[in-house]
């Protein structure tokens, strides 16, 4: 087994991607967005479908996302926890995320995330993503609270 291989390494090596991640995110980058996400995830996300499958889908889904968002991105993750094997590991947190409006107006909320990877040929790659957010089942108004 090499270092890599070893949970500690793979614990240190999926928190580099998902800070990655969360950089590609912050400067609106797709192409890294998406760059570490399997062929065939399937994904869950708190708004406009109920489910992505495949990595062209989720990719338009992050696409249009990033529309809604035309000033300074917000995105951040707190209270991560990653656990990691050999060749499985899996991550959540809850995401702090939002924008800038056209109104100059900041748009923030908070969410829940949850991320699955394989080591599929020595590279980790994302084979289920879920992000969620609380909601009052009388209202159907989702709950932003802060953590």
């Amino acid at each position: 087994m090499n270092a890599e291989a070893t949970p500690v390494g793979a614990e240190a090596e999926i928190r580099a991607i998902l800070e990655d991640w969360r950089q590609a995110v912050c400067a609106q980058d797709i192409g890294r967005i998406v760059s570490r996400y399997a062929p065939d995830i399937v994904a869950y996300d708190a708004i406009l479908k109920l489910q992505f499958r495949g990595v062209e889908a989720y990719r338009r889904h992050w696409e249009q996302c990033m529309t809604m968002c035309t000033g300074p991105t917000v995105f951040e993750l707190h209270e991560l926890q990653i656990f990691a094997g050999e060749d499985v590991a899996f991550a959540h947190a809850l995401n702090r995320c939002g924008g800038t409006g056209p109104d100059g107006k900041e748009t923030i909320g908070w969410m829940r995330m949850t991320v699955g990877y394989r080591r599929s040929d020595g590279r980790w790659q994302v084979v289920h993503e879920h992000f969620s957010a609380p909601f009052d089942m009388e209202s159907s108004k989702v709950l932003w609270l802060e953590p």
